[in-house]
C-alpha cells in the first residue's frame, strides 16, 4: 500500500561548477496539485525560559532566540518545503520510503524539522545537529498530506546549505548518515541517494541494522543499499545532467531553467503531483555580499516567475502571497484533523488561477502575458546580479521592499 513519495527535486552547486564564487541552491515542491503553498517571514526573536513552541502536531520546547527565517510552506501546517534564514543557511526536504515504514502517530514532520532547522542553525552543520537532536527526542511521524480519508506518511532526507559547504542528510525514523558536500554539483530526489561516503552519521546506525540482520558488517557499509526498498534504489537524478552541462556557468538563470524543465521531469506536472512551489537561494561564499532567495509562492515554475527576497531589518511584509489565517477554528488542529478543507488560496495564487486559465483558453495572450512575466523577471535578476558585482555595501533600504514590490508588480499585471 505504500504510495509514491512526492517527486521534488533538490540541487546545489558548488565552484567552480557555478559561477562567480556563489552556492546556488534549488527546489521544485511538488505536492498534492490542489495544495496551496505561502511565502512567510518570520523577524528573529527572543523566547521566556520554559516556553514550548507549537509545530504542525506537537509542542516541543522552544529555544532562547530564533533566527529570522523565509519560508515556503503548504499552508496548512507550521513547518517548510523549504527556506532560508537570515546567516544564509538554506534547507529543503524529501519525503521518501525506506524499508521501514514511517510512523502515523503524530510527531515532528520532516517539514516541521525544516524550518526548526532554519530557526535554530545559524551554519549548514548547526542546522544539521539541530534536526538530528530532535529527531532523536521526538521522533518523526503523522500526516503529510491535509488528508482526512487517509494517513500518508514517510521518512525524510534533507538538504542541507551555507555559503561554505552542504550536507545531505537522510533519514529513517530516528536512525541517519549525512554526507558533506563542498564542491560540484549534487541532486537529491525521493529516494535515498547516500552509499559508502559517510561523514556523521546516528552513533548507533551500524549496531542497529546488524540487529536489524540487514548487513553484516563484512561488507563496505551502504546506507542506500542497507535502508532502500528492494527495488528503489535507482539513479535518480535528471537534472543533474542539465546542470553540468553548463560548465562552470550554473546561476541563478540556470538553476530556474532546470526547475521549469518538463521534459526531465524534474518540473512535475502528473495525475496526483504538481510542482507547487520553487526557490532557487544564491549564496556567495564572500560574506560581505547579500545572499538572495528567489521564490515563485505559486504553482508550476514554468508559468510562474522567480521574485527574489534579501534579508534586511524590518524587511516588509506580503500578505498577498500568505494564505488566510483560521486560527484554532482550522480544521488541521482540530482532532479528528481534516474533517474539512478550507479555501487556503491567498491573492497571489487567485490571480495565477486566472492566468492560467488564460494560458490555456487563448494561446496568443496567454504567451504575450508570459513573455511580459518573464521580462520583469530578468529584470529581477539582473538587478540583483548588479548587487552582487558592487563594491559598496548594499544599503539596506534599498531591498526593504523588493519582495513586496515584485509580488506587487506581478499582481498589476494580472488586472
Amino acid at each position: 500500500r505504500m504510495a509514491a513519495a512526492p517527486p521534488s527535486y533538490c540541487f546545489v552547486a558548488f565552484p567552480p561548477c557555478s559561477k562567480d564564487g556563489l552556492v546556488v541552491f534549488g527546489k521544485n515542491s511538488a505536492r498534492p496539485r490542489d495544495e496551496v503553498q505561502e511565502v512567510v517571514y518570520f523577524a528573529a526573536a527572543e523566547h521566556d525560559p520554559g516556553s514550548k513552541v507549537e509545530c504542525t502536531y506537537i509542542e516541543i520546547e522552544q529555544v532562547p532566540k530564533t533566527h529570522a527565517v523565509v519560508l515556503s510552506r503548504p499552508s496548512w501546517l507550521w513547518g517548510a518545503e523549504m527556506g532560508a534564514n537570515e546567516h544564509g543557511v538554506c534547507v529543503a526536504n524529501e519525503a521518501v520510503l525506506t524499508r521501514e515504514p514511517a510512523s502515523e502517530s503524530e510527531a515532528l514532520l520532516g517539514m516541521d524539522l525544516v524550518r526548526l532547522g532554519l530557526e535554530r542553525g545559524a551554519t549548514a552543520k548547526e542546522a544539521l545537529d539541530v534536526i538530528v537532536a530532535l529527531l532523536e527526542e521526538h521522533g518523526q511521524g503523522g500526516n503529510y498530506y491535509e488528508d482526512g480519508s487517509s494517513c500518508h506518511t514517510f521518512q525524510s532526507a534533507f538538504l542541507i546549505v551555507d555559503r561554505n559547504e552542504a550536507w545531505i542528510l537522510e533519514t529513517s525514523g530516528k536512525y541517519w548518515a549525512a554526507e558533506k558536500i563542498t564542491e560540484g554539483v549534487k541532486c537529491i530526489c525521493n529516494q535515498l541517494s547516500l552509499t559508502t561516503k559517510i561523514d556523521a552519521e546516528h552513533p548507533e546506525l551500524r549496531n542497529y541494522v546488524k540487529s536489524q540482520g540487514w548487513w553484516n558488517g563484512d561488507s563496505d557499509f551502504n546506507f542506500s543499499e542497507v535502508f532502500s526498498l528492494a527495488d528503489d534504489h535507482l539513479a535518480c537524478c535528471s537534472g543533474r545532467e542539465s546542470l553540468e552541462k553548463q560548465g562552470g556557468d550554473i546561476s541563478a538563470q540556470a538553476m530556474i531553467d532546470v526547475l521549469r524543465d518538463k521534459d526531465s521531469g524534474v518540473c512535475v506536472d502528473s495525475e496526483s503531483f504538481l510542482t507547487t512551489a520553487s526557490i532557487v537561494s544564491v549564496l556567495p561564499q564572500d560574506p560581505s555580499f547579500p545572499c538572495i532567495h528567489y521564490f515563485t509562492g505559486t504553482p508550476d515554475p514554468s508559468r510562474s516567475i522567480f521574485k527574489p527576497f534579501i534579508f534586511v531589518d524590518d524587511v516588509k511584509l506580503v500578505p498577498k502571497v500568505q494564505s488566510p489565517s483560521f486560527g484554532n477554528d482550522d480544521p488541521a488542529k482540530k482532532i479528528p484533523r481534516f474533517q474539512e478543507k478550507p479555501d487556503r488560496r491567498h491573492e497571489l495564487y487567485k490571480a495565477h488561477e486566472w492566468a492560467r486559465s488564460l494560458l490555456e483558453n487563448d494561446q496568443d495572450k496567454g504567451q504575450k502575458l508570459m513573455r511580459i512575466m518573464l521580462d520583469l523577471e530578468k529584470q529581477g535578476l539582473e538587478a540583483m546580479e548588479d548587487i552582487l558585482s558592487r563594491t559598496e555595501i548594499l544599503d539596506p533600504a534599498e531591498v526593504v521592499d523588493l519582495f513586496y514590490d515584485c509580488v506587487d508588480t506581478e499582481l498589476k499585471f494580472f488586472k
